[in-house]
């Protein structure tokens, strides 16, 4: 093995290793779906990361900031995953949590339909 290619490995790999997803063909995915950007561009699954590379990983409809502490290609435990790389996510605001009724409750009253419009910041007719 070279010097250089010791220090890159593929991007789906890595993020597969640090955890981000559970299989490395879920990573391959996101790559070719467009919601992996390796330093602002979009990156292929095999394209090479470095330390020091900041990537931009859509998951669950928001983006996580990582950046590039090590080069991992196994996936290896929690612990040394965290170590590998830096996470620069900035916290999410917190969501209102949407009004949620009984499984089988049957119709919402008047009175809870206009609780839920309120909710979703509909005015009230």
């Amino acid at each position: 093995m070279t010097d250089a290619s010791a220090r890159a490995v593929r991007v789906d790999a890595w993020l597969w290793a640090i955890r981000v997803y559970k299989t490395r063909s879920a990573a391959t995915t996101a790559c070719r779906a467009g919601h992996v950007r390796v330093n602002g561009e979009r990156a292929k699954a095999a394209q090479p990361v470095r330390p020091g590379d900041e990537l931009r990983v859509r998951v669950n409809g928001f983006d996580r900031i990582l950046v590039v502490k090590q080069p991992i290609s196994k996936r290896v435990g929690a612990a040394p995953a965290a170590e590998a790389v830096d996470d620069r996510t900035p916290p999410r605001d917190p969501t209102p949590v949407m009004a949620q009724r009984d499984r089988g409750a049957g119709r919402p009253t008047k009175r809870e339909r206009r609780e839920i419009d309120r909710l979703r910041g509909r005015d009230a007719e």
